[in-house]
């Protein structure tokens, strides 16, 4: 049995020199984005049994033949965060990975060093497309066809490389309604004139003015007031004029606006409904002093395309030059049954593999499928290898490495004893 000590100490070594490497892997990768540690596993050899004349089966009656590795075991910690500057920089706070292509089977990873390349495609920082749902509400000509506060996530099978466009139009939504608030006071017949304005968008992305003009009626039928009301739409600077409409409205005693007959306006093609309100919830004729009147209107300037960011949600947003903004895509975020079960591709990617089981998609109560985690932008997600403990674990290996060592150089001498005995 003496030899067996030779192959016993030999297993020792090899074992501590491949655990060794695992550890000085995940050390050269300390500061690799997205890097995920393996965890060296270790399981005794086979045992000789020795013969014996006890029959007590309660005695160890064998003896080890040495260790070998197991396996390298996938760490899933979560890996320490850092500041970014950029909106397509990403961390998967929790389960989850992102899924990228290159013309070849999906590929899973946690680094989230994301940018917009020359294509305006969400790539890697060496060219592999980001994988996630298209908005679809972008037309062939580039400009936007529905504002989307979010973009629901679609099959697992269905996600495409995000590629938006250069340039972007958002188009100018023609104002359709302006409601007025303000007091014409109780002015004296036909001698003072009220207005009131908006700023009303018509479709060739105009901003134009709708004008009120309030003028007490010479003849006034008690109780209440009566006025004469004039409207009309012209270009900012006056020089052209859409349209003119006329109208009387009607207050009773306490002010409050019963009726109005002024209903709607052409804006440069686009008819606008013209709302004074009711009762005291609009324009009101009431004996204080006269202030400007206020209007609320809908309608939308157009706007180009300023750039697109990533938020938290994984949601692809466009920002245009009119202030507004919407999603047109969205990230995804894969899970899988056993995340260890995944084969390492490269050091921050991996492959599936019959352990790991196929990507799925968690899902919310109503069956839609959602990212499942949080995503956090302007963040990074750094390795997850603990240095110290990383460290310790290499002093360890070293002595064992030591240790085993000595059992063969022990094993040796022994030989060498019995060699002598018999000359």
């Amino acid at each position: 049995m003496m030899t067996q000590a030779f192959y016993t100490g030999i297993s020792g070594l090899k074992t501590s020199s491949g655990g060794i490497d695992v550890v000085s892997d995940n050390l050269a990768n300390i500061s690799t984005v997205g890097f995920r540690a393996y965890n060296a596993e270790y399981s005794t050899l086979f045992e000789d049994s020795l013969a014996s004349a006890s029959n007590n089966l309660a005695l160890n009656n064998s003896i080890g033949t040495g260790v070998q590795m197991q396996s390298a075991s996938l760490s899933l910690a979560q890996g320490t965060l850092s500041l970014s500057d950029r909106s397509t920089d990403l961390a998967i706070l929790g389960d989850g990975w992102f899924g990228i292509e290159q013309g070849g089977a999906p590929l899973y990873t946690r680094a989230g060093d994301f940018t917009f390349d020359a294509n305006s495609d969400l790539v890697t920082t060496d060219g592999y497309y980001v994988l996630g749902t298209i908005g679809n509400n972008i037309s062939e000509d580039n400009i936007l066809t529905q504002t989307l506060s979010e973009v629901p996530l679609g099959g697992v099978n269905e996600q495409e490389k995000l590629r938006f466009p250069k340039t972007l139009t958002y188009p100018p939504e023609p104002t359709t309604q302006v409601k007025f608030l303000g007091n014409v006071g109780v002015g004296a017949e036909g001698s003072e004139v009220v207005t009131m304005g908006a700023s009303v968008i018509d479709p060739q992305n105009n901003r134009n003015e709708l004008r009120l003009e309030f003028t007490k009626s010479a003849v006034q039928t008690p109780p209440g007031t009566q006025w004469d009301v004039t409207a009309t739409t012209k270009s900012l600077d006056g020089q052209i004029i859409y349209d003119t409409q006329t109208g009387t409205v009607a207050f009773d005693e306490t002010g409050a606006l019963v009726s109005s007959t002024l209903t709607t306006i052409d804006n440069n093609g686009t008819p606008v409904t013209i709302d004074l309100g009711t009762a005291y919830d609009g324009v009101v004729s009431i004996d204080i002093p006269v202030v400007p009147g206020s209007s609320v209107a809908d309608g939308t300037i157009g706007g180009e395309l300023e750039g697109y960011a990533i938020n938290k949600n994984g949601e692809v947003i466009a920002t245009f030059t009119n202030g507004r903004q919407s999603s047109v895509g969205r990230i995804a975020v894969y899970h899988f049954v056993n995340d260890q079960g995944l084969e390492r591709i490269t050091g921050t990617r991996f492959g599936v593999s019959s352990n790991s089981g196929e990507p799925i998609f968690f899902q919310d109560t109503n069956g839609q499928n959602i990212i499942g985690t949080e995503i956090t932008n302007f963040r990074l997600e750094g390795s997850n290898v603990a240095m110290s403990a990383g460290l310790t674990e290499l002093i360890i290996l070293q002595r064992a490495y030591d240790a085993n060592s000595k059992s063969i150089t022990t094993a040796d001498q022994m030989m060498q004893k019995a060699l002598n005995m018999d000359a």
